[in-house]
């Protein structure tokens, strides 16, 4: 839809802080349209087709998940901000999940949506520690929801509480591989959004997932009266006294805004405005889809939602030097939720993620980087599975696997425009979403909110802030 050229906000991205930002801002009478290079809204949080099925992109669960009537969280923010009931995003909550360290997972703390579970798993595995363990959440606690202490290191922060080096590293490994973009550490601000998001509240997922919720948030914003237009990328920026002046299409035409929102990335709208590239490490990861004839507890994998895991002495969070780091990473099943009575996939599903460095992917010749996929494919669940029940027969999952994909570094800045295909975005982050031109802002992940919950809450955020000028709260 296009009705003309001249906007109150330009929208750069269709992802779900994008997407939020036009809701909001539609809601309250400004003229605001969202421009999107592909043909699928999500952006990092989207979904494809592939062989008459559906696969999820990026979702591995929603976090900031908490029961009804629950005051004063993110995702009843969002909710409340975004005028959506909480039964359209249909969440249904995790089984639980757990940290495995060691060779064969041996060291191990479960959590689920009950922050007690985690407790009790700290107090009993590591009783001297658990007086800090409590000193953490009650600082996360009394933290604002945008998380505090921006620039600051989580690592040093978490010594002033916590002394031994494994539960450190075990508390850190779910909230780095969920949202991280430095290596070997954390921005303090953005360990208390994730340790909220992962510990405090917990994971959920819809039963036909991020679809469910992409469906809500464009019906949202067309009857909130925003304008789309898909298939229709930014090309430039063009500034003029310190202020983007017009915003020039793919197409060569020129749109002008009062304010640009760009939830593309803030290395990514830098280029946009003539910068040079940013040298920032970002990082990077590959993700081996198997399709299974059955649900993943006929295999003896029904208890594990989620699985982070890591085989080292310590935990190593770092660009790799080669392809893959094989050491950690994330084994999801989607169908270890609690759908309800009678409700499931239709098919077992098996994902895993582990770090990956861009520059050993691209640029190959198409037969090695298949050939090269394949290989890797099988490093990885190999890797994964050793943290898992053993399997009997042992090629069990080759026998009940009908389907596999792999997406890597490559295939994310293909489908994003991510630089090098990171996830997280840029290691330095914008909390007040301001950039080089006085009316372009920044929301999503390089603004500093993580996770689906947290990216929406950017976008409102940012839209208030700026547009708006009203409070998160209002």
């Amino acid at each position: 839809m296009n009705s003309g050229s001249k906007y109150d906000v330009a929208i750069i991205g269709a992802g779900l802080s994008g997407l939020a930002a036009g809701i909001r801002l539609a809601h309250f009478g400004k003229r605001v349209c969202i421009f999107e290079r592909h043909n699928a809204a999500g952006g990092l949080n989207s979904f494809y087709s592939l062989d008459g099925r559906k696969y999820d992109v990026g979702l591995h669960a929603v976090t900031n998940y908490v029961p009804a009537g629950v005051k004063g969280t993110p995702l009843g923010k969002i909710l409340r901000q975004l005028r959506i009931e909480r039964d359209e995003f249909k969440l249904c909550p995790q089984r639980g999940s757990r940290v495995a360290f060691g060779k064969g997972g041996e060291r191990v703390l479960r959590f689920s949506n009950d922050f007690g579970l985690l407790e009790s798993e700290v107090r009993a595995h590591f009783p001297s520690q658990f007086g800090g363990f409590l000193a953490l959440a009650a600082f996360v606690r009394g933290t604002p929801l945008a998380g505090g202490g921006a620039g600051a290191s989580a690592r040093a922060f978490i010594r002033e509480s916590i002394s031994d080096p494994l539960l450190e590293d075990m508390l850190l490994c779910p909230l780095m591989f969920y949202g991280s973009a430095r290596e070997d550490d954390m921005d303090l601000g953005q360990f208390s959004i994730m340790f909220r998001a992962l510990y405090l509240e917990g994971f959920a997922r819809p039963l036909d997932g991020v679809r469910v919720m992409m469906r809500v948030l464009l019906e949202k914003y067309r009857q909130a009266g925003g304008e789309r237009r898909m298939k229709c990328g930014v090309r430039s920026i063009v500034a003029r006294e310190g202020r983007a002046a017009a915003l020039v299409l793919d197409s060569g035409e020129e749109i002008e805004a009062s304010h640009v929102l760009s939830s593309i990335g803030a290395p990514e709208t830098a280029a946009l405005m003539g910068e040079p590239p940013a040298a920032a490490r970002t990082l990077g990861y590959v993700e081996t889809i198997s399709v299974l004839d059955r649900e993943p507890a006929a295999l003896g994998w029904g208890d594990d939602t989620i699985v982070f895991f890591n085989d080292s002495g310590s935990f190593c969070y770092r660009d790799p030097e080669g392809q893959v780091d094989l050491r950690s990473g994330i084994i999801c099943f989607p169908n270890n939720f609690e759908y309800g009575p009678g409700l499931g996939l239709p098919e077992g599903l098996f994902r895993v993620t582990c770090l990956a460095r861009y520059e050993a992917w691209a640029n190959l010749p198409e037969e090695q980087y298949r050939a090269d996929k394949a290989r890797v494919f099988a490093q990885i669940q190999e890797s994964a599975m050793r943290f898992l029940p053993r399997l009997v027969p042992p090629d069990a999952l080759s026998r009940a696997t009908v389907a596999t994909d792999m997406f890597t570094p490559t295939t994310v800045q293909k489908y994003t425009g991510h630089f090098r295909g990171a996830i997280y975005g840029s290691p330095e982050k914008h909390p007040d979403g301001r950039t080089a031109l006085s009316n372009v802002y920044l929301c999503g992940t390089d603004q500093g909110m993580l996770g689906i919950v947290g990216s929406m809450l950017s976008g409102i955020s940012m839209a208030n802030l700026h547009v708006l000028q009203a409070p998160v709260s209002a």
